[in-house]
């Protein structure tokens, strides 16, 4: 390909970017940042690079992270048995210092320095900062074979959202930093609690009444029957496959998780491979974009407007 050929491509690509950049000049993106883009260098680099551009167009991007793998791996050297129950890790005290060791200390201060360094202005903070994120805790209901009524299960340190409070988030957005939010909140007597980080990032998205929530995962956005991607859904289609079966295990979370923070007044979900380099970029300022976008209807309001 020609040189003239090169500079004709990116003037088109720049030229694509312009109405996106100018509709959502001042908005909010929340970002849940998971899964092999954590853990893969390239990947982390390109992450870190699309994060500053948005900030640097105009675009207000808040990240939410996870970081099971790193919990488990720690947990591991450490000799401390891991114990799941319904797909949750129980989580006792000596359990959650790991926790909060590896979440709001080792992951959320690496993510930070990695965007520092592609020139953003990150700050690092997890829910107990400025009593961000309000929690209670969380139990689980399993059968029991010996009674008809299921057996409740206390899991531990694992919380729920209760209460949202933004003005941190609210501060740290007019002084033009960036929020890297590790996912633990506090109890009401001071306690820590470890919250399913896309339930943290579809409430923050509700509460600061983002534009976008975009949940980065492994998989390339919603499935059809078929294994094709859905490129868009709106909240009854996307309930309807749940409801069938189309959609389910590891990604039936991520899609209650968009139905709800639709309902709560976020604009779009949208659920993206994070191992497609520049996938934020791709889903955001292309005509086409990329994965699945799920929205509340044609018309723009929620299923019960």
């Amino acid at each position: 390909m020609s040189r003239r050929s090169d500079q004709a491509n990116v003037a088109a690509v720049l030229t694509e970017a312009l109405p996106y950049i100018r509709q959502f000049h001042g908005s909010t993106f929340v970002v849940k940042y998971g899964g092999n883009a954590m853990v893969d260098g390239d990947l982390k680099n390109s992450f870190a690079r699309d994060i500053v551009l948005l900030k640097l167009v105009g675009l207000n991007p808040i990240i939410v992270h996870g970081g099971g793998p790193q919990i488990g791996d720690l947990l591991s050297r450490l000799n401390i048995p891991t114990k799941f129950v319904g797909g949750m890790r129980v989580t006792d005290e000596q359990t959650m210092d790991v926790v909060e060791m590896v979440l709001g200390g080792l992951v959320n201060q690496d993510i930070v320095s990695m965007i520092n360094a592609h020139g953003g202005r990150a700050v690092g903070i997890t829910g107990k900062d400025g009593d961000l994120i309000r929690a209670e805790k969380l139990t689980v209901n399993q059968p029991s074979p010996d009674v008809d009524v299921p057996e409740i299960i206390d899991i531990g340190h694992v919380g729920r959202v209760a209460e949202v409070r933004t003005e941190i988030l609210s501060t740290l957005i007019d002084d033009d930093f960036i929020p890297v939010i590790a996912p633990i909140g506090v109890g009401p007597n001071g306690e820590s609690y470890n919250i399913n980080a896309d339930l943290v990032a579809g409430r923050l998205a509700e509460a600061l009444n983002a534009e976008k929530l975009i949940l980065l995962t492994n998989t390339p956005g919603i499935l059809d029957e078929q294994g094709k991607t859905i490129p868009s859904l709106t909240m009854k289609e996307a309930q309807t496959l749940v409801d069938s079966g189309v959609i389910s295990e590891g990604m039936l979370p991520k899609t209650d998780c968009a139905l709800s923070a639709l309902k709560g007044g976020v604009a779009s979900v949208q659920i993206l491979d994070g191992t497609v380099p520049h996938a934020l970029l791709l889903e955001i300022f292309t005509d086409s974009g990329i994965h699945t976008k799920i929205t509340r209807d044609a018309a723009g309001g929620t299923q019960d407007d």
